[in-house]
């Protein structure tokens, strides 16, 4: 595990981006993109807050102004880097992800990992992540707000990607909507703590926030207006239907979990990522329960099932 020096202040220079006079994104590298991401700093006459520290702020060393608080959307190797870097603030996270900001093995139990795939991947978020336990770390419930003096963080539990994925609402009109990143890729919802009901849910529910900002975490960035962040989240959300209708298809004749998650309906054929077999597995089931619930599939034999 590498060790990290204290956070200091560092001029971001153009990959500062001010939307008020109290609110900036520290932009990650690539704009974001996995696995960097970008950062939400929000300065208050009281304290400052940084949410979700990315690699690319513990490549820096810091933010622009003194952090007092790291605020965690959720338990993910990416949201988590700069937890150590900023040994002498405080970290809040959602109760229900409070165990992987405590220790790597609460980590690993939120994507639901075991056996070699867990210890390989325990010693990458602990070697390229700056993976550092903070058994300190204090949860919040939804609804609880950061006075941090002049401005208000207001945390909005949006689960799905996982049990405690919050999206934060800033009073001087700025959305952090964390890893609903608006992608093409679409919504993730792979791991044991991911549940496709919730997220589904949470995108109904986030889709009704009036903002001048919204803020992804990774690669849309700073998307500004109402409008474009409707129009936006209208395609990610679509995914789920494209992708549920695909493995219907998938399923005109008897197939497997296994043969499913050999087929690659969320990772494209050629991607390699140590737990990709584990997202695709995991996704497939969720989506067969919902075709199940549905009327629209059964199961044929133990453990095969096909479209009805």
């Amino acid at each position: 595990m590498a060790t990290l020096p204290a956070a200091s202040i560092v001029d971001w220079g153009d990959a500062e981006q001010r939307l008020t006079d109290r609110v900036s994104v520290l932009v990650g590298d690539e704009g974001g993109r996995y696995p960097s991401g970008n950062s939400l700093l929000i300065r208050g006459e009281g304290e400052s807050i940084l949410i979700d520290p990315s690699v690319t702020v513990v490549a820096k060393g810091g933010a622009s102004v003194a952090v007092d608080a790291v605020v965690n959307s959720h338990s993910h190797e990416d949201h988590l880097p700069g937890n150590g870097l900023f040994s002498e603030a405080r970290v809040h996270i959602h109760h229900d992800d409070l165990p992987g900001a405590q220790s790597i093995d609460g980590l690993m139990d939120v994507y639901g990992l075991g056996g070699q795939t867990r210890a390989d991947f325990s010693a990458q978020v602990m070697d390229e992540f700056f993976y550092t336990p903070r058994p300190d770390a204090q949860g919040f419930g939804d609804g609880h707000v950061f006075d941090l003096g002049g401005v208000d963080v207001e945390a909005v539990h949006l689960p799905g990607h996982t049990r405690g994925h919050s999206g934060f609402r800033v009073s001087d009109g700025v959305f952090f909507l964390s890893d609903i990143d608006l992608t093409g890729f679409g919504p993730y919802y792979g791991d044991v703590w991911s549940d496709l009901e919730d997220f589904e849910a949470s995108l109904h529910k986030v889709r009704d926030e009036e903002a001048d900002y919204y803020v992804t975490f990774h690669h849309k960035g700073v998307i500004e207006g109402r409008a474009a962040f409707v129009e936006a989240i209208d395609k990610f959300t679509a995914v789920i239907g494209t992708r549920h209708d695909r493995m219907l298809e998938f399923l005109a004749e008897p197939r497997t979990l296994e043969e499913m998650m050999s087929h690659r309906f969320i990772y494209r054929p050629h991607v390699e990522h140590v737990f990709a077999d584990s997202v695709e597995h995991r996704s497939a089931f969720l989506h067969v329960q919902r075709m199940l619930t549905r009327g629209e599939a059964t199961e044929v034999e133990p453990g095969k099932f096909q479209a009805s």
